[in-house]
């Protein structure tokens, strides 16, 4: 049983509002909300401070991976695919095929995409760079909007073409 004291920082990039949520060891989550979600805790931990330096260097463009301690709940199934997602370079998309098929089941593509779509550390296990097999974007938890505007600011949207980011 997880018996650490949980700590929340709210941040606010471009495109809405992140709460960074985890322990004085780990981070556990980070969740889009379109309004502040006023969830920040009273006190800090310099971990909390660490990821929250962290994602202001990736949104400045110069932070390409995260390297803050990281843990997340779920089956055996979901961390191998979280895991895979770890993999994808910045800048790079790849298919949800792509994807099960790095997981070793091509056969998986549907529960891989599930498995995708529970993430709870976006943006620092990429699940934005998974789109559809005909290059569209598809399926993103954090909103359809969030995941063009990450796949923008890493350079690898639109795959074709320039259009005006909101």
């Amino acid at each position: 049983m997880d018996t650490e004291e949980k700590f929340v920082l709210v941040i606010k990039p471009d495109f809405g509002y992140i709460e960074i949520a985890g322990t004085e060891n780990f981070i556990s989550s980070t969740l889009f909300y379109d309004t502040d979600p006023g969830t920040t805790t009273e006190i800090i931990p310099p971990l909390l401070l660490e990821a929250k330096k962290q994602f202001d260097e990736y949104f400045a463009g110069t932070r390409k991976v995260f390297d803050f301690p990281i843990q997340q709940t779920g089956t055996d199934f979901q961390q191998t695919v979280w895991k895979e997602l770890l993999n994808i370079p910045y800048g790079e998309t790849i298919s949800y095929l792509e994807l099960s098929k790095r997981i070793g089941d091509v056969k998986s593509i549907r529960a891989a995409g599930t498995a995708n779509g529970k993430n709870k550390l976006g943006i620092v296990v990429p699940c934005h760079r998974v789109i559809g097999s005909d290059g569209s974007l598809v399926g993103y938890a954090g909103g359809l909007h969030r995941k063009e505007w990450l796949l923008r600011l890493e350079g690898s949207w639109p795959l074709g073409g320039q259009t005006e980011m909101f």
